[in-house]
């Protein structure tokens, strides 16, 4: 079958050609209306977007294959993230592509807002020439104070630095070390809002930011402060700023983002103090085909490779990582599932260890990878983007450790899960790239995990393999491999067997009555895609 995905905003030409260029079959269906999308969508495994499409759970509902949604741009405000992380599908964006035109124009809404230009451009056109009206203020001197540090942020930081201006940041995630390099002064919010002349906001909208200038922060402003926001509508409360404008707390605003969108009527709009642009931050030629062809290479590189860029919902991997990372995948993937098929109960923890040249390696996404395959046998859609999900919602802990130091082996995965009846540890490492398990509960054990496979725990006792052997072969149950391994003479042992047929339940009862066997499990291993 075909790779296929759906472009149902405007891209750049050329982000159709690079689909296509990769072997991906492109279809192109701008202007949809939402019960278009989702009688489309359940044809197409990637659905690339701008800010038009919603992508609502009813869409998600419908996307039977969809596996990644990919926005060009930065704001993912119209694509239910949650919901697409709980059916599997990674959601991409593009934070970089737009971030030089936006920090422009955040400058230049300061610069508007200096010397009142679009007044003062209106009242020309209308034939008059009011010069002693428009008395602006210079840039050069001014504070500026930047909330939200980020890439867009450290962009805004080197113009106002350019034009001499002083500037100080308040961004929780600033390290002083990042503050120096970029020339800034790191302060708490409360100290910013009363020394700054002009703030601009360059944030996320997140329930830590949303009206993060409210009447009270406002209230602590310096009188007479400009404000810009071209980050997210909704980080400044429009009804607290529409007072402070009217009251001469805040001389004026450049605003490109409303709490609501289109902001076809809005109060501030009576205002001749505001400055008003219709999200304009990415509306350049340059940003718009900087973010299609981005988003056109992140999303066929990940579904023809599995190599993960900037996306929300799933650790990265990088083009150059996939290959490396998968042998380890599978091996992941294997322990995972080998314990999801022999546990009884209910998990209530997972450990995960990486050890030797395994901890060195980019393990975020072989964690996801060990849950998925543990939940896959008892959840009927589980991948690697919505297993960390469900196995909270399940209430199952998870840890990851790092050992980079080798043991005996050059690299090694251990998983160890905890459930109401006990637990179970398994290990496994690569033989020359393939997946080998080299113990159970720490029983040394070397097996190939193959498609079919028996796993029998069993005492140590004289005469239980040729049992075993005998059972199998009554059933017409060819073996094509045996391991087993056992703690100590007379101990608890384990074994396993590879065969080629499925084995009846009515042969597994037989295996169970024999003596000494404490478990016996029928295991799958599907093939790693």
């Amino acid at each position: 079958m075909s790779i296929r995905v759906l472009i149902s905003d405007a891209l750049s030409p050329r982000a159709v050609e690079i689909f296509q260029e990769r072997g991906i079959e492109v279809e192109q269906r701008v202007g949809l209306k939402p019960e278009e999308l989702r009688a489309l969508i359940g044809g197409f495994d990637g659905l690339a977007i701008r800010s038009a499409t919603k992508v609502t759970s009813s869409i998600l509902s419908a996307a039977t294959r969809l596996r990644v949604i990919g926005r060009a741009g930065i704001g993912v405000d119209n694509v239910d993230v949650a919901g697409a992380t709980a059916r599997g599908v990674v959601v991409m964006n593009t934070p970089f592509g737009n971030s030089i035109t936006t920090a422009e124009h955040a400058i230049a809404m300061m610069f508007a807002l200096a010397r009142e230009i679009p007044a003062a451009n209106d009242s020309t056109h209308a034939g008059k020439w009011e010069k002693s009206r428009f008395m602006g203020v210079e840039l050069t001197g001014k504070t500026l104070g930047v909330i939200g540090c980020g890439n867009i942020g450290s962009i805004v930081v080197d113009r106002a630095l350019g034009l001499k201006m002083k500037v100080i940041a308040s961004d929780p995630f600033l390290t002083p070390e990042r503050a120096q390099a970029l020339g800034v002064e790191k302060l708490e919010l409360d100290a910013l809002l009363a020394r700054a002349d002009f703030i601009s906001l360059h944030t996320p909208l997140t329930s830590q930011t949303r009206n993060i200038l409210d009447a009270r922060a406002l209230g602590r402003c310096k009188r007479g402060v400009r404000i810009i926001n071209c980050a997210r509508g909704g980080l400044v409360d429009e009804g607290a700023l529409l007072a402070a404008l009217k009251s001469g707390q805040v001389a004026g605003a450049g605003l490109d983002v409303f709490a609501e969108e289109p902001a076809q009527q809005n109060p501030l709009f009576a205002l001749e103090n505001v400055v008003c642009t219709p999200h304009l931050g990415a509306a350049t030629a340059e940003a718009q085909e900087n973010v299609a062809l981005q988003i056109a290479e992140q999303m066929s590189d990940f579904l023809l490779t599995g190599a993960i860029s900037n996306a929300l919902n799933m650790p990265s991997v990088s083009a150059e990582d996939a290959p490396r990372l998968r042998p380890y995948m599978k091996l992941a993937e294997q322990l995972g599932s080998l314990v999801g098929q022999v546990t009884p109960g209910g998990i209530q923890s997972v450990e995960i260890s990486y050890e030797g040249h395994a901890a060195s390696v980019n393990t975020r996404p072989l964690s996801n990878i060990v849950l998925m395959g543990l939940l896959r046998p008892s959840s009927d859609f589980v991948n690697m983007v919505n297993a960390p999900v469900i196995a909270k919602d399940r209430g199952i802990r998870t840890a990851e450790t790092r050992l980079e130091i080798e043991s005996e082996y050059h690299t090694l995965i251990r998983v160890h899960v905890t459930t109401e009846h006990g637990g179970l540890g398994l290990a496994g490492t690569l033989f020359s790239g393939k997946p080998r398990l080299i113990g159970i509960d720490g029983v040394a054990l070397e097996s190939e995990l193959t498609p079919r496979m028996l796993f029998v725990r069993n005492k140590d006792t004289p005469g239980f393999i040729g049992s075993l052997g005998t059972a199998l072969g009554r059933a017409g149950v060819n073996i094509a491999n045996f391991n087993l391994g056992r703690a100590k003479p007379g101990a608890d042992a384990v074994c396993l067997v590879s065969v080629d047929e499925e084995i009846p339940a009515a042969v597994l009862q037989q295996i169970q009555a024999l003596p000494g066997v404490v478990g016996v499990y029928s295991l799958r291993f599907e093939a790693f895609a």
